[in-house]
């Protein structure tokens, strides 16, 4: 591991505190995040990095390349994804978004921040390494398919535009704050680290009547809630617990008032899973069940299954790379493999599912506090200790360092 870059990155810290500030303030949603784009290409300008855009988002791909003379010629990529969530901000703080009801509460303005400080260190120390390093920055990462859309731009190259951009990178890193995790820990997991998320809405439609004479109406309402527990049941007793599966429902909605049966339920929920296997059989089992409950009952149940991202891989090699270089920064206490993947869902898996990598989460918990007590992505209140944006900044750069001097090994 070369010497000094955890200290280089310190030195970088109020570049990269600024910047994810500046992004904190004014957050944006979805694949188009204009005001974000412009402020990495900003804060960037200087360095010698040839951009690619395409026609689908605002993203940005920013190629490094390395000016030493031994290597086998690898292709790396670093991702930090850009956009916000539709939701209010209650912390507080002297920077805190000044877009109503939109709030960057995952931490990807910090990933923007830390990706720029490992660009910064990596063009510092382009002559120890050769090779080249994508800088991938990345919009519509909360349910948009930011990521697939860039793949399919071939802003990473490989696809129909290979021939512009070369082929796919030989390997693929990403991190993601955790707030509410020890301070500067990094953890991992070869295999499944987050599962596949597919949205799951059904309209069971009954007959609307008098709520005194339900006799005389097709009541949609008990059946959508029958739905709602036979679901839990289909998930303990159809799924082997080994490999696991979540069905939520998050919302029901039915009626106007309180003596009026509707015509129809509404209900909208969330199938994860962690193997491709369970996710195509789990999408069949709800059809069938939720159909035939309704059929059961006369009624009629209309099941819409919107795909949402694949389960997020990391290749074991990768995993291995990633707990070897972050021991090497900041000893063996500092990484915790992860015993279990984690039921979230996250863009990079389309990355992932054509380029071996892996994504590691690092603590941003405040250094002595109680972490557990400290409130975790997507809450209005969670905050972030700036003093871990040069670890993840460090720990970006040696990671691709790394794997352009030695592949795998």
């Amino acid at each position: 591991m070369p010497d000094g870059i955890l200290a280089a990155a310190r030195t970088q810290a109020p570049r990269m505190v600024a910047l994810r500030r500046a992004i904190h303030a004014e957050p944006e949603l979805g694949l188009h995040t204009p005001r974000t784009r412009d402020r990495i290409r900003a804060a960037l300008a200087h360095l010698p990095l040839e951009w690619r855009e395409g026609p689908s988002t605002t993203g940005l791909v920013a190629v490094l390349r390395g000016q030493g003379t031994s290597g086998a010629g690898r292709r790396v990529l670093l991702r930090g994804d850009m956009d916000a969530l539709p939701m209010p901000e209650e912390t507080g703080l002297p920077f805190a978004s000044t877009v109503p009801n939109t709030m960057h509460a995952c931490g990807h303005d910090a990933h923007v921040a830390m990706l720029a400080g490992a660009a910064e260190l990596l063009s510092q120390r382009a002559a120890e390494w050769s090779g080249e390093v994508l800088l991938m920055f990345q919009p519509g990462e909360e349910g948009w398919h930011g990521a697939r859309f860039m793949l399919e731009d071939g802003l990473l190259g490989g696809g129909a535009h290979a021939g512009h951009h070369g082929p796919l990178p030989d390997a693929a890193f990403a991190l993601h704050v955790m707030p509410n995790a020890p301070h500067g820990l990094v953890g991992g997991r070869p295999g499944p680290l987050l599962a596949s998320a597919d949205q799951l809405d059904v309209t069971i439609t009954g007959a609307g009547g008098h709520a005194s004479m339900p006799h005389q109406a097709r009541d949609p309402i008990p059946v959508a809630c029958e739905l709602v527990t036979a679901l839990q049941t289909l998930v303990t007793r159809q799924f082997d617990p080994h490999d696991p599966v979540v069905v939520t429902i998050a919302r029901i909605e039915a009626g106007t008032t309180h003596n009026v049966i509707p015509d129809s339920a509404h209900l909208k929920g969330t199938l994860r899973t962690l193997s491709a296997a369970h996710r195509a059989r789990l999408r069949e089992a709800v059809t069938r069940l939720a159909t035939h409950i309704a059929a059961a009952h006369g009624l009629t149940a209309r099941v819409t299954i919107t795909p949402g991202f694949p389960v997020t891989n990391c290749d074991p090699r990768a995993v291995a790379l990633g707990q070897s270089v972050t021991h090497a920064l900041f000893g063996p206490q500092a990484f915790h493999a992860l015993p279990a993947p984690i039921m979230g869902a996250e863009n990079f898996a389309y990355v992932l599912d054509l380029v071996p990598g892996a994504m590691f989460f690092l603590g941003f918990a405040p250094e002595g506090e109680d972490w557990t007590q400290c409130c975790g992505i997507h809450s209005p209140r969670m905050m972030l200790d700036e003093s871990v944006l040069p670890h993840g900044a460090a720990l970006l750069a040696a990671l691709a360092e790394r794997y352009l001097a030695e592949g795998w090994t």
